[in-house]
């Protein structure tokens, strides 16, 4: 018979299994800005057809989110964990056997499926093992940050294998093998029992039917507006700043990696600012910054968009993980797997069209710099939406019910080797 764990005594390593999941993937998704340029000299193809690498895999990561977020609150985290990761794992191995631009565009798709799985009973899981919607808030700025370094290290394999005369393929052969250790790690891991039960299983359709409540549609639109923004900058930089032959060409090279390191290291100072001020003032002070700086990169041109394009991940960091948490903690944990799908939903439909309307409009104007105007555009109508957050304050009675629902009282999530 296998024995039971302590209460709370699974948490340490199973945050850890997150935070290396976050940190794998990242690598492949975050690393499509320094691989597109390469697809496009090797197949000949245009912005828009080249930015299929950014659409096939958050397609996938869409069309999972929204209609199998719900397995996570259905069959449980570890289940839904371990089917995503399988996906991810066989379709980024497959890499090694490609030589066709539409395998690959299949692959990414599959591989979006899989991270959109496994992310939605991640985040799931989150919401099991936090204490509070403030220390959810905090543990995911925390995971995200680990996200920021697998952002970080995917274009330095890209770039170091691309020196080398290797192929960039490598990033998701690398990303396969991390992938089969994780596998492990979460098959053999104990996971909480459920802290909420439900009356009724979870339904495919309940995404869909919470995306008629106020609160998901306002987290939704601020992840799509935030992801807009961002997209500016790991998608189309690259591309935007290529042409750049001043005096500091040799920072135009890292532009991406520096926004990354930036990003990360502002993540993790995103767990302390969040201990000391709400949640939503620090959502308008970042969305300000963020948008300043894209705006200053559209009317500076590329001597100065080479400073302010990666100086914007200090500010984007916290935004990502802080809507998205808070967005979730919003609901009982019974429904965590459903919201956390939905949102995510709505982060791809962003990072799927946004990129795409950028790409378009570069090849329509002959110039990828209106990327950065889109870009600023939408950062520009975050801080709107989130200045109306901060005068109404209209989800404080939901974080505050949710607090004493789920939270009030707790020692902490009970750990079982089934779940």
């Amino acid at each position: 018979m296998e024995s039971q764990a302590e209460p709370g005594s699974g948490s340490p390593l199973l945050k850890a299994i997150v935070f290396a999941m976050f940190a794998m993937f990242a690598m492949t998704t975050d690393s499509v800005g320094t691989v597109i340029p390469q697809v496009i000299r090797e197949f000949r193809l245009g912005l828009t057809a080249g930015g299929s690498f950014q659409y096939a895999t958050m397609s996938g990561i869409g069309i999972s989110a929204i209609a199998l977020g719900f397995l996570a609150d259905r069959i449980g985290r570890k289940a839904t964990i371990l089917i995503g990761l399988l996906l991810f794992g066989v379709s980024s191995a497959l890499f090694a056997a490609g030589h066709s631009f539409l395998l690959f565009v299949t692959l990414l798709f599959v591989a979006g499926l899989g991270i959109g799985i496994f992310k939605a009973g991640a985040l799931a899981l989150i919401g099991d093992l936090s204490r509070s919607t403030e220390d959810h808030a905090r543990t995911m700025n925390l995971i995200e940050g680990f996200f920021g370094i697998g952002a970080i290290v995917g274009p330095a394999i890209v770039a170091y294998m691309l020196h080398t005369g290797a192929s960039w393929k490598w990033v998701y052969l690398i990303a396969a093998m991390l992938c089969g250790l994780l596998v492990l790690g979460a098959a053999f891991a104990r996971f909480p029992r459920p802290i909420v039960t439900r009356a009724e299983p979870a339904q495919a359709s309940e995404a869909i039917r919470m995306a008629n409540d106020p609160a998901a549609r306002f987290f939704g639109a601020a992840l799509m507006l935030y992801v807009g923004a961002e997209a500016a900058i790991y998608v189309w930089a690259p591309t935007y700043l290529a042409g750049y032959s001043g005096s500091w060409t040799w920072l135009a090279a890292y532009v991406v990696s520096i926004f990354f390191v930036l990003r990360a290291v502002g993540r993790f100072l995103g767990v302390w600012l969040l201990s000391r001020f709400d949640w939503s003032t620090v959502l308008l002070a970042c969305s300000g910054g963020m948008a300043l700086l894209l705006w200053v990169a559209v009317l500076g041109g590329r001597e100065i968009a080479i400073f302010a394009l990666p100086a914007t991940g200090l500010f984007m960091s916290v935004l990502y993980p802080t809507i998205n948490s808070t967005g979730i903690s919003c609901y009982d944990k019974g429904r965590h797997g459903s919201i956390a799908g939905l949102l995510l939903f709505f982060t791809c439909i962003s990072a799927v069209f946004a990129p795409m309307a950028m790409g378009a409009l570069g090849d329509a104007l002959r110039d990828s710099a209106y990327s950065l105007v889109l870009g600023a555009v939408f950062a520009t109508l975050l801080v709107v939406q989130c200045a109306w957050n901060v005068s109404r304050k209209p989800f404080a009675a939901m974080l505050a019910q949710r607090n004493r629902a789920d939270y009030g009282g707790e020692g902490g999530p009970e750990v079982s080797p089934r779940a």
